[in-house]
């Protein structure tokens, strides 16, 4: 699929991991891909698919470490965590919020079959063992409307490999380098005192 990528990735992937700062970068990427994907929905379905989204990408932050730790380059973490979430899109017949068209779904997962192996990860269960244990809030589906799936979000044709449009606007294939000394505090603007779900953010 294709996906972007700048220095405010890449700090947030040198964030996540660090102590009390990690927790705010998450809890601002969380924040930051519910109201997203909140806006492709009808206003009148959003509210009810927001808890479920919130709890979701919460887990799927997991599941992008473990892709790093695992030494898939940061697109490619990335780019997982994305491909659950239209699974997750799919099963619940959210098919204007999908990234990319619903015939696309096997192609993706078969780029990272052994990874989804691993952890339990398929179309019918985008979270495998990333599945918090008490679970995640529930949304109404609309399954009807995967009998004629409507993908007003969606780009087709880049199955095959993550493509990363840069800050430059060109597209390639694959990820960029990781930049040199970067500070996430400073990149993120975010104090290192800041107390975890005490302001509100995005980091794109």
């Amino acid at each position: 699929m294709k996906i972007r990528q700048n220095v405010r990735h890449w700090a947030s992937k040198q964030a996540l991991t660090m102590p009390v700062v990690g927790d705010i970068v998450e809890d601002r990427l969380v924040e930051m891909h519910t109201d997203i994907f909140l806006d492709r929905a009808a206003e009148s379905e959003r509210e009810a698919r927001r808890d479920h989204l919130d709890d979701f990408f919460d887990a799927t932050m997991d599941t992008y470490v473990a892709a790093l730790d695992a030494s898939y380059p940061e697109a490619d973490a990335r780019e997982i965590t994305h491909i659950q979430a239209n699974f997750d899109f799919y099963n619940h017949g959210w098919t204007e919020m999908m990234e990319f068209p619903a015939d696309e779904l096997g192609d993706h997962y078969d780029r990272y079959e052994d990874f989804f192996e691993t952890h339990s990860i398929s179309v019918d269960d985008p979270l495998g063992n990333f599945r918090p244990a008490d679970g995640i809030a529930t949304a109404p589906s609309t399954p009807e409307k995967l009998e004629e799936p409507e993908h007003p979000y969606a780009e087709g044709g880049f199955a095959d490999d993550v493509y990363v449009e840069g800050p430059d606007g060109e597209v390639r294939v694959g990820g960029s380098d990781e930049p040199a000394d970067i500070d996430p505090t400073e990149v993120l603007d975010i104090d290192p005192d800041e107390k975890t779900g005490e302001e509100s953010g995005t980091a794109d």
